[in-house]
């Protein structure tokens, strides 16, 4: 028996193969397949099976692709998949050479998430994919399947869920069962996880707070606290997983790559993900500045809606490349109307600030901070500063007062390049604080 597990930083998604006698599971695949092919060769293997946690909101999974290659696909019958699948229900067994893998349905972080317990060789329990239920640190968040889904469920059920869930499966399982779970520090999909990709359930009892003796009340309203803002694509992803996405290199081929930015059409969303200096030198009016980064593509699907086409911009043919394949990691790449690789624009430019005018007498600036709620929660920088997270900032900048030059940061300058370019169609001048934000301390606003 072998277990591999596969990291997607951008998307801090994990995925695994357990391979025996031959034969390979896949749990919870990344949209691109090729990894997963590249270990079954190394090991002259077979991919017979792919199993699928749940219906994931923050990645489209390879499962459909893989099963074109005569693969199944087991999924809780609850998921309502729409594409040829097993179901994979509570107690349900599937055998993988000489081990056994068990489904437990374990619901909170949407009501039909499993969870898959590895039998060994000799039938004891060595492993546990949790999947979104638990994380090295912390349980999936309860709150994104109150509008999306075949089966949907008020967070607050969910969070109930959640708490039986650990409590009555997860926990019960043997101490030193391996927790393997679909996520890692930086996913959307908690909010406190741990760096560490893998831990045993007596850890995990141990060290975190979800699994701390609490009543379901408490736990309850320990874990709907503080939860980050839920980007725009997640619901899109869960329906584009329950239908099954198209191959990835298929769909990448069909995105329009266009010559240049004359055919880029008037007045139309242009994600521009070239690095911010450049950017500020010279862009497309109206342009959005994403930076292409650790995570592209999970602020493309925060700031820009799965029913927009944009045209996407990068300064050479390797980047983008780089960022289609992103988009497509969020199914994203099927919203590209035209795609350029440019490394100069002169449309129009963006004014630097002046740190130092701004820093003797920042009230004479409307300040916008572009964090999250659980940062500005923890502190302000800006006592006067107004708090609208970049997520929210296209639908909400109306809500900015007139008056003054604007100033736009967040905690290290990456967020702020887009938020600032954002707000370029506003009348006031609009400046980033860029890096220098590190300059100056956070004001404690906790009681």
């Amino acid at each position: 028996m072998k277990i591999e597990q596969f990291f997607d930083k951008g998307l801090a998604h994990l995925s695994y193969a357990i391979l025996s006698e031959g034969e390979v599971a896949l749990i919870d695949p990344a949209r691109d397949p090729k990894p997963y092919y590249q270990f079954a060769q190394k090991n002259k293997a077979t991919i017979k099976a792919v199993i699928e946690t749940h219906p994931h909101a923050d990645f489209i999974s390879s499962h459909a692709e893989i099963a074109k290659k005569g693969a199944k696909v087991y999924i809780s019958s609850l998921a309502g998949a729409k594409y040829a699948h097993v179901p994979f229900d509570d107690g349900d067994i599937l055998k993988i050479g000489k081990v056994s893998l068990k489904s437990m349905l374990s619901p909170g972080h949407s009501p039909d998430s499993i969870s898959v317990l590895l039998l060994d060789e000799q039938g004891k329990e060595h492993a546990v994919f949790t999947g979104d239920t638990l994380f090295i640190g912390d349980v999936g968040r309860p709150d994104l399947r109150e509008s999306a889904g075949n089966t949907t469920a008020k967070k607050e059920m969910l969070a109930r869920q959640m708490y039986h869930s650990l409590r009555d499966k997860l926990m019960k399982l043997a101490d030193n069962t391996i927790v393997y779970p679909a996520h890692g520090a930086g996913s959307l999909c908690g909010k406190s996880m741990s760096q560490e990709l893998s831990g045993t359930i007596k850890q995990q009892k141990f060290e975190n707070y979800a699994l701390q003796e609490m009543d379901e009340a408490q736990f309850v309203q320990l874990l709907l606290e503080n939860q980050p803002s839920i980007p725009k694509y997640f619901p899109y992803d869960v329906s584009l997983n329950r239908e099954g996405a198209p191959s990835l290199e298929e769909s990448i081929k069909q995105v329009n790559v266009i010559a240049s930015s004359g055919k880029i059409e008037m007045d139309a969303l242009v994600i521009d993900t070239r690095p911010e200096k450049l950017f500020k030198s010279g862009h497309i009016k109206g342009a959005i500045n994403i930076q292409n980064g650790g995570k592209f593509e999970t602020w493309l699907g925060s700031i820009v809606s799965p029913d927009e086409k944009f045209y996407l911009i990068a300064l050479d043919e390797s980047e983008l490349k780089d960022v289609i394949y992103k988009a497509a990691k969020i199914g994203y790449e099927l919203n590209i109307k035209g795609a350029l690789a440019q490394h100069y624009f002169n449309d129009q430019s963006d004014e630097l600030l002046n740190l130092e005018k701004f820093t003797e007498n920042t009230s004479a600036y409307t300040i916008v901070d572009v964090r999250d709620h659980s940062e500005v929660k923890a502190g302000k920088k800006f006592e006067q500063s107004i708090h609208i997270p970049l997520s929210e900032l296209r639908e909400r900048k109306n809500e900015i007062p007139s008056g003054k030059p604007i100033v736009v940061h967040c905690a290290g300058g990456y967020r702020s390049a887009a938020g600032s370019s954002i707000l370029n169609d506003k009348k006031e001048k609009i400046y980033d604080l860029s890096e220098n934000i590190k300059k100056f301390e956070t004001i404690n606003l906790k009681k």
